[in-house]
């Protein structure tokens, strides 16, 4: 059974074979439905991928990039779906 360890050397050795390389993982790929439960217009901005999410209406849905998912849940008026 492998440890951390060698994960994180294994990682480090990807990243130097391909510099500005991004490495796509299962969680990237895991997006996420919100609906806008507030009373006017909001615009959410991805942490990871900077991406604007408008929520033109309350009751407004839009999908959400799994990168992006952990601070899009931490708004307080939006919810999973």
């Amino acid at each position: 059974m492998p440890c951390c360890g060698n994960a994180k050397r294994q990682l480090t050795t990807d990243v130097h074979a391909h510099p500005g390389a991004v490495r796509v993982t299962d969680a990237m790929l895991r997006a996420a439905r919100f609906r806008y439960a507030g009373k006017t217009r909001l615009t959410a901005v991805g942490a990871v991928t900077r991406t604007l999410y408008r929520f033109d209406a309350p009751g407004a849905q839009a999908i959400v990039d799994g990168r992006d998912v952990p601070s899009i849940a931490g708004i307080p008026m939006l919810v999973r779906v």
